[in-house]
This record gives structure tokens, C-alpha cells and sequence, in this order.
């Protein structure tokens, strides 16, 4: 159509609607996304400012998964730790009834007792797993905190009947010496489980801690990339409308132009 020809002011006012009719589109997608930076053409230095903000934010969310199955596979493993020590104290209590009785048949009946619980600390150190790693079974749990590589490692414990030093009843606890061997076990096993209650709660602690502070930076993160490229929609909705009446008059200026061109065409006739 390079043979038709137009002239200055049907074309001066044909222009002008075409870029008000570009600027209407560019508003709506700004209302339509939120954004009034959706590519790198609208402004590449705050589009790939946010985006790299982004990706940070999006690597750091991923770290916190890890972090909060961290979390639960230590409070799983200080559960175990808890219900095994209310067992190493009814086993003290036990070890106690022993000492104040000379009956032989009730010894009998408190060694079979103890022995019982003995098997009840192993399927609670075997129970107090999550998502497959079981701190209490001596498995190493490893989380990673930041997405440069650094983690901390919490050591796994053996907090079986044997893995505690616990022996099991010698000759029915018939002696005073056995007796008095479990008691020692018993306390010894006690101030163990205790280490590693604090043990444990200053790695949740810690883990814990850093948990917070991914959250926080994640915000942070998010907040500086909604700063770059978040559009005010009320000052869109704003734009749009000026932009609508402008376009109205382009119409009115393209018809009127147009009339101009027409009334010399009537000279003619």
C-alpha cells in the first residue's frame, strides 16, 4: 500500500492513535500481571536485577525443606530420648524394690520386669526414625544450610539396651552384688541420655535458628524483586483511563482531518 498517500494531518493523527493504542496495551498487561516490568525490554536492568533476586529467593525456599525435615528428624530422635529415660527411671524404681526385698520370688519377678523393659528401650531407639534416618539407631543427620554449601552435622547416638550399657539381670538378681551392678548401670545410662537430650537441643536450636533467618531472607529477597518490577495499580488504572480519552480524541482528530481532505474533494464536484 506504499502508493497510497496521506496526508500531513491524517497522518500526524494516525500516528498519534497508534501510540496511544500501544500504550493502552502496555497499561493493560501492566494491570493484567501486576508487574510494569514483564521483560527484559521494559527495563533490563530491574528485570534481570529481580530475576537474580528470584532465582536466590527460589534455591533458598528449597534449602527449607531439607531444614524442616531436619527439624522433625531431631525432635523424633529427642521424643525417643525422652520416652527412654521415663524407662531407665521405672527400671531405677524396680532396682530399688529389689534392694529393700529379701524374697526370692519377688527379685525373680522385678529381674523379668527389668529384662522386659530392656526390650522396650530397644523398639523405642528403633521407633524414633523420620523419613528414614534414625539419630537414635546411629545414623548422621546432615542439613544444609545456605545454598553456598554450608550444613551441620548431628551425630546419631546407640540408645539400645546395650548401645547404654544396660546389662540384663544377672541370676535373677538372687545377689545383692547384681543388684547393685544394674543400679550403677542404670545411672550411668541416665546421665548419658541427659548429654544427649542438651546435645540434641542445641542442634534443633541451631537448625531452628537458621530456619528463621532463611524465612526471613527469602522475604527480603522477594520484597527487593517486587520493588524492581510491581506496578502501582492504582496509578495504572489511572494511566489506562487518561490513555482511553486520548485515543478518543486521536479518533475525533484522525475524522476530523479526514473532513478536511473530503471538503477539497468537493471543490472538484
Amino acid at each position: 500500500m506504499s502508493d497510497i498517500v496521506l496526508s500531513s494531518a491524517v497522518r500526524s493523527n494516525l500516528l498519534q492513535l497508534q501510540s496511544t493504542s500501544d500504550l493502552i496495551s502496555s497499561t493493560q498487561t501492566k494491570l493484567a500481571t501486576g508487574k510494569r516490568v514483564n521483560s527484559a525490554l521494559d527495563n533490563p536492568n530491574n528485570f534481570f536485577t529481580a530475576q537474580g533476586l528470584d532465582n536466590r529467593a527460589n534455591d533458598l525456599n528449597n534449602l527449607l525443606d531439607g531444614m524442616a525435615t531436619g527439624i522433625n528428624t531431631i525432635q523424633a530422635a529427642n521424643n525417643g530420648i525422652t520416652a527412654i529415660t521415663k524407662l531407665v527411671q521405672s527400671a531405677q524404681s524396680l532396682v530399688s524394690q529389689a534392694q529393700q526385698t529379701s524374697d526370692a520370688a519377688t527379685k525373680l519377678s522385678l529381674s523379668t520386669q527389668f529384662n522386659a523393659i530392656r526390650t522396650q528401650i530397644d523398639q523405642l531407639s528403633g521407633d524414633s526414625g523420620f523419613n528414614g534416618t534414625n539419630l537414635l539407631a546411629g545414623a548422621n543427620l546432615v542439613v544444609n544450610l545456605s545454598e553456598t554449601g554450608s550444613s551441620t552435622t548431628v551425630s546419631g547416638v546407640t540408645d539400645t539396651a546395650t548401645g547404654l550399657s544396660i546389662a540384663a539381670a544377672a541370676n535373677n538378681w538372687a545377689d545383692s552384688a547384681a543388684i547393685t551392678a544394674a543400679s550403677s548401670d542404670l545411672t550411668a545410662a541416665l546421665s548419658t541420655l541427659r548429654s544427649q537430650a542438651q546435645t540434641l537441643g542445641s542442634s534443633l536450636s541451631t537448625v531452628q535458628i537458621r530456619q528463621d533467618f532463611t524465612k526471613a531472607t527469602i522475604s527480603t529477597l522477594q520484597a527487593g524483586s517486587a520493588s524492581l518490577t510491581l506496578a502501582d495499580s492504582n496509578q495504572e488504572g489511572a494511566n489506562l483511563l487518561a490513555l482511553q480519552t486520548r485515543q478518543q480524541l486521536s479518533t475525533t482528530a484522525l475524522s476530523l482531518a479526514s473532513q478536511a481532505d473530503q471538503n477539497v474533494l468537493r471543490l472538484f464536484r
